[in-house]
């Protein structure tokens, strides 16, 4: 028999995080060989245990999901690492493919399902299921929101008014209107509450 696949799992729940150690230990060709926490926690146990796959929650203290992929993968391009997740927003999706998420799974995913998509991805294939797949193309076709109006609409979603966001960002309030204007013709909305619930649905931004 061939060895078992090497698992990192990455999750800040304990709860969650020991459920998933007990369910995949059960199976014969799987092994969990290391648990963190947290995002910086995640690159250092990569480190020391160079797991076959990984296990990657997105919302994580310290260091998030996608950012740790990314680390990760600078410094191992071969990583293979499936996000395993609540958020299901594209912008969520998006930010964790780019990063080189190999797989995106929701955590009420079935065993089998995970335990497939994790010998999938040990194999070198991508596990990307139709609902994913389907909001990132989505994404893909929406125009990106530019830096300073991510700024404007993190503030919006905040409940901070024009004036306020003006003087947190240094920049008049005829400017802010601007950049409102048009995040909320890019986000395809008419007024601001619309655009801070689009906004979190999505996953462009999240209430910490």
């Amino acid at each position: 028999m061939s060895e078992p696949i090497r698992i990192l799992i990455v999750d800040d729940h304990t709860v969650v995080r020991q459920g998933l150690v007990a369910l995949l230990n059960t199976v014969p060709d799987l092994n969990v060989v290391a648990e963190a926490s947290d995002g910086q926690e995640a690159i250092e146990a990569f480190r020391k245990h160079k797991p076959d796959v990984t296990l990657m929650d997105l919302r994580l203290p310290r260091l998030g999901g996608a950012d740790a992929i990314s680390l990760i993968r600078q410094e191992s391009p071969g990583a293979r690492i499936i996000v395993l997740t609540t958020f299901d927003g594209d912008e969520d999706i998006f930010r964790a493919l780019q990063a080189g998420a190999k797989g995106y799974l929701l955590k009420g995913t079935d065993v089998d399902e995970l335990t497939a998509a994790i010998r999938s991805v040990y194999a070198g294939k991508s596990k990307i299921p139709a609902f994913v797949a389907e909001k990132l193309a989505e994404r893909m076709g929406g125009p990106a929101l530019t830096t300073r109006e991510l700024e404007v609409l993190k503030r919006i979603v905040a409940g901070r008014s024009n004036k306020e966001i003006a003087s947190d960002l240094h920049i008049s309030e005829a400017t802010v209107k601007t950049h409102i204007n048009s995040l909320l013709s890019k986000l395809n909305v008419s007024d601001r509450t619309q655009a801070a619930t689009t906004a979190l649905q999505r996953g462009i931004v999240h209430l910490d």
